[in-house]
């Protein structure tokens, strides 16, 4: 006869995590969480950004002929001066720490009321006749309020207006816009368009004004 076997050891108790152990280690993971995706996740992305575009991480800052700072090319600007090219009208008056409201549809009469006030504004101030073709994207608010870019048309119907207050003629200035028209970086998978405000500020030293 074989001799019996020995009985299997006991197994040990079941380890109780206490209260305290788990508020312990949902603490270690929640600052391990808030250190790596609220601290070194930025430090590195925003590390790489200013190494290879330093303008862009740093919000597309625009400075002045005279090197002072006056905005980003990222967000329009309220210039009504005859002498320059005015960007489209803003629900918010171009204020970056408002919300926009929803730009009205086609279908509603709010839209028609808009147009037609801004059309009155610019005949009045930017050397329109009434019977000028005036493109949508000018005289419309964009989503947002506050886009800096038009299409080449919106700014070359301003030309006559900035002529007409500078000692630049139309076909210069019509040059000068279309200079600074920037084409989309894939063909027909975006449209030109001009930035305003880097416009204007290359115009001021031409016009006596920097």
């Amino acid at each position: 006869m074989s001799a019996p076997s020995a009985p299997p050891a006991p197994r040990p108790p079941p380890r109780v995590h206490s209260a305290a152990g788990h508020l312990r280690a949902t603490a270690v993971v929640l600052v391990l969480a808030v250190l790596v995706a609220g601290v070194a996740y930025p430090l590195v992305v925003t590390g790489i950004a200013e190494l290879l575009v330093p303008g862009t991480a740093n919000g597309s800052l625009v400075h002045g002929p005279n090197g002072t700072l006056v905005g980003s090319s990222l967000i329009a600007q309220n210039l009504s001066a005859p002498y320059l090219f005015w960007a489209r009208p803003s629900l918010t008056d171009y204020n970056t720490t408002l919300g926009a409201g929803t730009v009205p549809g086609p279908s509603d009469p709010a839209l028609r009321s808009l147009l037609n006030e801004t059309l009155s504004y610019m005949r009045l101030y930017g050397n329109l006749s009434v019977n000028a073709t005036v493109p949508f994207d000018w005289a419309a608010p964009s989503a947002s309020s506050l886009d800096p870019d038009l299409v080449p048309e919106a700014v070359l119907v301003q030309v006559p207006r900035v002529a007409a207050a500078t000692n630049l003629s139309i076909a210069f200035l019509q040059g000068f816009v279309n200079a600074h028209i920037v084409n989309p970086l894939i063909p027909y998978l975006g449209v030109p368009y001009v930035n305003v405000l880097s416009l204007d500020l290359a115009l001021l030293p031409l016009i006596g004004k920097a």
